[in-house]
């Protein structure tokens, strides 16, 4: 089941846009060998899922006149402000993320966005045109201007095809179908992982001078979400088995549209191309929550008012549990070219065909804000006070650098994956050349691995044994109706209660498949492990930060709480035991971008 040690100078765990984008510039930097693990083939990774656009200041929609080689150049409608900045993008952010996003990330987030899409542009990226050629740009939720660079409704999927292309081109290898078990930290020294190839079910220890995570987001520890099946929330549930810890996992950012009861993400830019939110009464209702954004609302403040007209009895579908989105007015054409994918997806999941008639939809668990905490160099840090975790990096979702704070704006995902995937090659590679040592390994690093696997292929216990599956839907059901878009003290008390009877299930659950080559089950109930690891952590933060900011929003607590609660929640595992919670300063720009009321 064990075989020998695999080593590389460089191992990064995760192919979407944050693994590629360092694993290229690594490369690029002249540290050729890098080992790439995907538990997916890597162009399925959940970066590819992303629709609507990447955010970026490039300043290409604004009045213009003439005609260009396709014909009369789009005009903005009168009063309509098109002149984008720097400084815009990055107050939008600031105010998105509730004053809790660290403001000199929020900086380096916008001021390195149009460097990457111009980079994306020149490695072959197949952006929306303008009639004269520039790049298009659409309206986002929170954003003041156009500042979505798009490609239709497959942005992400576009930017992953490019960059993959360009790692292989660089020479990465990619390890396609592994699955990592656990990071190998010794002394807060990163040198390598555990992981099984999914094909044969060995179990290899991969040893490196560094390592980075890109392993994204954990949608998946809630009943309804846009997140594929792989976003378990492996990388975060690792990183705090071995002693890092996590930072602001309570904010979690539910997408105001997914599809209804499946979650499938109906793209923000449905609502960018000028879609309504319409709720039983056939009322724009969002006239009442955010007058001057109306549905280009930041995702929480919408998220929040959809759950408000459905728990006051204005929704629709047989459980009064959907919103319609209306995109009926904007005409075949436009959907056709500017909406395609959502056309098809409505067409194939709900039997809708939004051309002719609104599609039911409902807010969704969508993005993790919190996760591992690093500086702008993607690099580690172990405590509030900065130590880094020698070695180890992290950028994209699994990570947090904060530029996100407590609520993300739509296409800022993209653009962080992009921005600190390649900021974090930059400096896995200067650490590299600057004579990184390739640590020992502890005693026997794989055994905490194995023992997991065998205790789950172990059948002894007879009629005592647990499903794992119905351990992760128990969970899930859990998490959403006590830890989703409303809660308070007594039903986060509760599911924190839950969780943990959950963990002790967990210890008598076993799988039925023994077989060791491609064995779902086993991997599924692993994935389930990590689940329940991570969402006490979101519990425990949610529970004692006793206040409303962004996507956490207490109904006991409705207010935010700048006297006490502007600081990050830093958790650490303490055992069995629930997690021993700190706190760290938000970078604030206090003469330029002082804390506000928070208003659209």
């Amino acid at each position: 089941m064990s075989t020998e040690t695999i080593t590389h100078d460089v191992i990064i765990v995760g192919a979407g846009l944050a693994g590629s984008w360092a694993a290229m510039t690594t490369s690029k930097e002249g540290v050729k060998d890098i080992g790439v693990l995907s538990k997916i083939h890597p162009l399925r990774s959940h970066s590819g899922a992303a629709q609507g656009g990447i955010a970026a200041a490039i300043n290409n929609i604004r009045p213009v006149a003439g005609t260009g080689p396709r014909g009369p150049l789009e005009q903005i409608p009168a009063g309509d402000p098109t002149v984008d900045s720097l400084e815009l993008h990055v107050f939008d952010t600031i105010k998105g993320s509730d004053w809790l996003g660290d403001q000199d990330a929020i900086e380096i987030l916008a001021s390195d966005a149009i460097d990457i899409v111009y980079e994306y542009e020149h490695m072959g990226c197949v952006f929306s045109r303008t009639p004269d050629g520039r790049i298009a740009q659409r309206r986002f939720g929170g954003h003041s201007v156009p500042r979505a660079c798009y490609a239709a409704d497959w942005t992400g999927h576009m930017l992953l095809q490019t960059i993959h292309e360009q790692a292989l081109r660089h020479g990465v290898h990619f390890y396609s179908e592994w699955y990592v078990l656990d990071l190998i930290v010794e002394e807060n020294i990163c040198c390598g992982v555990v992981a099984m190839d999914i094909l044969t079910g060995e179990i290899h220890t991969l040893r490196a001078k560094a390592v980075m995570f890109g392993t994204g987001g954990y949608g998946r520890a809630f009943k309804v979400t846009t997140n594929a099946h792989a976003n378990t929330g492996d990388g975060v549930a690792m990183a705090y088995n071995a002693g890092v810890p996590l930072m602001d996992m309570e904010f979690v950012q539910f997408h105001p549209t997914g599809l209804y009861r499946l979650g499938i993400l109906m793209t923000e830019a449905c609502r960018g191309e000028g879609g309504y939110l319409i709720n039983n009464k056939g009322s724009r209702f969002m006239e009442n929550y955010a007058p001057e954004k109306m549905e280009l609302a930041p995702r929480d403040l919408v998220s929040r008012s959809e759950q408000i007209e459905i728990n006051e009895g204005r929704g629709i579908g047989p459980d009064g549990k959907g919103i319609h989105l209306d995109m009926t007015h904007l005409g075949r054409e436009k959907i056709e070219e500017r909406l395609p994918q959502v056309l098809k997806i409505a067409q194939i999941f709900a039997g809708v065909d939004i051309i002719k008639e609104p599609v039911p939809i409902q807010p969704t668990a969508h993005y993790s804000m919190g996760g591992i905490p690093t500086d702008v160099h993607g690099q580690v840090i172990a405590d509030a006070e900065g130590n880094p975790v020698v070695g180890f990096y992290a950028a994209g979702e699994c990570a947090c650098v904060s530029v996100h704070g407590a609520n993300r704006l739509g296409t800022n995902s993209l653009l962080e994956a992009s921005v600190f995937g390649r900021r974090s090659g930059y400096a896995i590679a200067e650490f590299i050349k600057g004579g990184a040592e390739l640590h020992p390994l502890p005693g026997d690093p794989g055994k905490h691995s194995r023992q997991r696997i065998e205790r789950l292929m172990d059948d002894s216990i007879g009629d005592k044994r647990e499903s794992t599956a119905e351990i992760g839907r128990e969970l899930k059901e859990m998490m959403t109706n006590n830890c989703g878009i409303f809660r308070d003290a007594n039903g986060l008390q509760s599911v924190l209660n839950e969780v943990k009877q959950l963990q002790e299930r967990f210890q008598n659950s076993r799988v039925m498949d023994r077989s060791h080559r491609f064995n779902t089950d086993m991997q599924n109930a692993l994935e389930t492990e990590n689940l329940l690891t991570f969402s006490e952590v979101i519990i425990s933060g949610a529970l004692t930060r006793t206040e409303s900011r962004g996507a956490h929003s207490r109904t006991d607590f409705p207010k935010r709480d700048d006297d006490n609660w502007l600081k990050h929640t830093i958790a650490h595992k303490n055992g069995d035991e629930l997690p021993i919670l700190s706190y760290k300063d938000v970078n604030i720009n206090w003469e330029k971008n002082p804390p506000q009321e928070r208003k659209y």
